[in-house]
Order: C-alpha cells, then structure tokens, then sequence
C-alpha cells in the first residue's frame, strides 16, 4: 500500500514523559508555596485587592543560564527594596515565536547550534524555573507549544500569550486549564478585541486533545481561567499606552463584562521597537498611576544585564549578559525605573 501520511517527516525521537522530567527536576515544598503565594499575589493585584503594582522584567528570551542567574539575583535584591509597593516577576521566556524563520528560543535549541536538543532545552529550562525560584522571585514565561506547560507550569506564576496567538483557538482553550493567570496581548495591528474575545473564551470550560503528566495522550477537560487580563503592547502604527487609550480600553473591559485590570508593555509596538523609548512609556505609565489609575495593574519592561541586544552567532562569540534577540534596557536603567515606581 502506498504511504499517505508522514510523508514530510524525516524522523520521530522520543521525548520524555513531563512526570519523569519533574521526579528528576523536583519543586521542593518550599518552592511551591512561593508559586502558589506569588499566584494569589498576582490575582490580587488583578482585581485591585491588592494595591501593589506588579513588575514583569527580564530579556525577550533567556539563552545564557549563568547570566540569567546573575540577573535574577539582582531583581531579588530590588524586591526585597520594593516589596511594599512593588511585586517584580522575572521575565523567563523558552519560547520565541518567528515570524518566518530563526532561532526559536532555549527549549528549541539550547546549544544555540541548530542541533534542536528539545529535551535538554526543557531539562535547561526547568533547571532554571527551579534556580530563579531559589532567589525567591516568581517567573513569568510565554506558552507556545501547547505541550510544554506539562513540562513546567507547575514552576510558573503568570502567563502570557502572545500577539500572533491571541486569536489562535488552541492557545485560548490552553489558557482555560492554566493554573495561573494568564496575559493576552493584543493583536500587531493594535487591535483590543481579540484579546478580550480570548479572555471570555479562555474563562469558560473546554475540552481539546492535549498530554497528561505521564506523556499520555487525553482529552482534557477543563474548569475555565477567570484571571485572564490584556497585555496592552501597542499597533503597527501607534502605540496604545498613553491615558486615552488606557481609558478607552477600560470602556471596552466594562462592557465586556470583564473586571481584570491591564497590564502595559513599555516594549514592542509602545517603543517601536526603540529599547531607549522604553523609558518614556514606563514614565506616561507611572504618571497615570500617580493621578489614580487604578486599571494598570502592571508593566512589562524588556531588560536585562546590559544594554542593546546581539546577531545570534557561536557561543563562545556572544557578549556577557546582552540580550539575543530583542534589545533591552540594561540593569542600572531598570533599577532606577522601578525604583521610581515604589515611590509613587
């Protein structure tokens, strides 16, 4: 009989079942209850009942473990600053969507040579959640693939789904079964709706094919999420967090009937792209705060050790703690921004 299926694949390797890779990557007692309280913080800042402001900081996507390691050791010693006014989650994205082709993040390709060792991407990835977490910070992390939350949600405080995957049904029946509250950003071209669309969608029940803990494959069935919010971060011709378009958005939540605050991306489209216009957006969004905003649940800084970003290249020729992807604001620039803001 001739073959109709499979035809375009050159090879099946086996993966490990997400259990295995927890019993060899365990969260211990103590880091669970660090996820768990960061959730309910998270949660809480959300819906306004509690009145600090969260932080999301880190680099577009980790690449570097000793540097990401250095980098969360000196956002823990912010937070211990800051705590009062202040909760930081740390940037830790394995995922990096293309838009055509290029390197696709550190669960991918951890050895940032085209060998695709997905399996030592996910134990590196892990190994990290784990680490990061022993600094005492939650972690921030983009789904992608809608596998790899079995490999490490368990270790994740707040979600995102991205620009290109907010209208995307998987990713918002995915979203409904996450345990942690999940950020929607709005469309490239600017656009709200779909991402308010994904909030309601992902805060109902559904059932979709997916894996369990042991790598079986099962329908999963699931409760709804009821802290999906916006990740506002901007148009392809405008940015969208100045104080009108915050209000406009506002209106569009209301009537919506959704009660989640918002979170402002000071990257992407708000800086167009610009690292050094970070700065300005995040400024805008701390006045708002200060005149009483009580929508802006939180902001998104891309940063990292130092400034600006590098060409993907061997890893030996790659500089120490600068960005491979998108450029970021570097340490000194991110320790003085939110610094600002527990002052307000």
């Amino acid at each position: 009989m001739e073959l109709t299926d499979n035809l375009n694949i050159k090879r099946f390797k086996p993966l490990i079942a997400p259990n295995l890779l927890k019993d060899e990557l365990p969260a211990t007692d103590q880091i669970a209850q660090l996820v768990a309280q960061s959730r309910k913080s998270i949660q809480d800042i959300l819906i306004n009942k509690d009145h600090r402001r969260m932080v999301i900081a880190g680099p577009c996507s980790l690449h570097d473990c000793q540097a990401t390691l250095e980098y969360a050791e000196k956002l823990n010693q912010l937070q211990q600053r800051v705590g009062d006014k202040i909760l930081i989650v740390m940037r830790a994205y394995f995922e990096k969507p293309r838009t055509t082709v290029g390197w696709k993040g550190m669960i991918y390709d951890p050895h940032l040579d085209n060998s695709y060792d997905i399996e030592g991407g996910l134990r590196q990835g892990r190994e990290l959640l784990l680490s990061i977490a022993k600094t005492g910070l939650p972690a921030a992390i983009e789904f992608l693939d809608p596998i790899v939350p079995q490999y490490l949600a368990d270790l994740v405080s707040w979600a995102a789904i991205g620009a290109r995957t907010t209208e995307s049904q998987i990713h918002r029946q995915m979203a409904s079964g996450l345990s942690m509250p999940v950020g929607f950003k709005n469309s490239t071209d600017g656009n709200l709706v779909p991402a308010i669309d994904a909030i309601k969608a992902a805060s109902s029940p559904h059932s979709f094919m997916g894996i369990d803990r042991n790598g079986q494959a099962v329908i999963a069935e699931t409760r709804g999420n009821k802290y999906g919010h916006i990740v506002m971060r901007g148009g392809a011709d405008c940015p969208n967090y100045g104080s009108e378009y915050v209000a406009f958005t506002e209106v569009l939540l209301r009537k919506a009937g959704i009660s989640t605050g918002v979170i402002i991306d000071c990257s992407h489209a708000n800086s167009q792209k610009d690292y050094k216009k970070q700065r300005g957006v995040f400024l805008d969004v701390a006045d708002q705060i200060r005149q009483g905003n009580r929508l802006i649940a939180g902001v998104m800084l891309e940063s990292f050790i130092n400034e600006g970003s590098q060409p993907f290249t061997k890893p030996q020729d790659l500089k120490y703690g600068v960005s491979l992807t998108d450029s970021c604001i570097g340490w000194e620039e991110t320790e003085e921004l939110v610094c600002y803001l527990s002052e307000i």
